[in-house]
């Protein structure tokens, strides 16, 4: 059996979107709840996605375990799991770790694009790897099945993370430096940190980390995954689309500088485009994932290795990887 799970999404959120989910037989999306909130007003975020639940309860409902990505398929709805692509919902507390695993958190990013308390983010000049508190912080997120998502980090502390936490950590949402080369795609010698500890990393369909941009291929794209696949071995991939959809301007500017500058910080963008570039031909929503899985096949990937880049390495992941650690 074929699952579909998207381990990275920032969507405007509406019944629209989980529609479309539905249509495109996505069993699970791991979403984006917290970009630079702090812990209270993570906790809003919660609250608003318990009114989704509320009101769409024959579409999404609240994942927290491998086994709600098998409950969704038996039930033809889409499970919804949380993370946060920074660790600002913890502010400075390490006993906010568990709260937040209790309450259904299950990905949090050590940095986003700067220094952190953790970590140091991938558009920093220098990169002094895991801090005092990030060794704490890993150790506690390993403890209580918190991942550690490294996808908008320096190569240091990328390869450092995956080196001290005891259990295998993600990179969600990038792709190969080697491919197109951006500050948030990887370096071959990252990607091996990560998956030589059994980690996993999610391929991107976010333009500017793409090959050609908007005018990327699906046959680039999926060859991009085979090189991978080749070296690092299949089992180690999925997909974390970083699908954007129907979001203003605005929210591109509350990722990008959150309250740090009063400057727009146009990342990898330019000032001449600062909003989302167009998504490819062949990946525009949450209905174009069979492209992707005849692209895969087209390329050589067998019925098992495409299943499992599709969805089921991450439902493996999940079941491994989100409860407590095992002493």
């Amino acid at each position: 059996m074929t699952y579909r799970i998207d381990n990275l999404q920032y969507a405007n959120w509406s019944e629209k979107i989980f529609r479309q989910m539905r249509e495109g037989g996505v069993d699970a999306v791991h979403v984006t709840i917290s970009y630079h909130e702090n812990f209270r007003e993570t906790v809003l975020n919660f609250e608003q996605w318990n009114r989704w639940f509320e009101q769409f309860p024959d579409l999404i409902f609240h994942g927290q375990w491998g086994s709600d990505v098998r409950k969704a398929r038996e039930t033809g709805r889409t499970a919804i799991f949380f993370g946060f692509q920074n660790p600002s919902p913890i502010e400075d507390d390490i006993d906010l770790v568990e709260i937040l695993h209790k309450l259904g958190a299950r990905f949090m990013q050590l940095t986003y694009n700067n220094q952190s308390l953790l970590a140091t983010g991938c558009y920093e000049a220098d990169d002094s790897g895991i801090t005092r508190m990030g060794k704490q912080v890993i150790k506690e997120m390993n403890r209580v099945g918190l991942v550690i998502d490294m996808s908008h980090s320096a190569d240091r502390s990328t390869i450092e993370a995956a080196e001290i936490s005891e259990r295998p950590i993600t990179i969600t949402h990038a792709n190969l430096h080697s491919w197109q080369p951006a500050l948030r795609n990887k370096r071959d010698d990252v990607v091996r940190a990560v998956t030589e500890n059994g980690g996993m990393m999610g391929f991107s369909m976010y333009p500017h980390h793409l090959k050609d941009k908007s005018n990327c291929t699906v046959e680039s794209f999926c060859e991009m995954i085979a090189r991978a696949a080749e070296t690092f071995g299949a089992e180690h991939f999925g997909l974390g689309s970083d699908l954007c959809q129907d979001q203003p301007d605005s929210i591109v500017e509350w990722m990008r500088v959150g309250r740090w500058s009063k400057e727009i910080d146009y990342g990898e963008g330019s000032a001449a485009a600062p909003g989302f570039p167009p998504q490819p031909d062949w990946f525009k929503d949450n209905r174009d994932f069979g492209n992707i899985e005849n692209g895969l096949r087209k390329i050589g990937f067998s019925e098992s290795e495409t299943a499992g880049i599709m969805g089921n390495n991450w439902l493996r992941f999940y079941d491994e990887n989100f409860g407590p650690q095992q002493i």
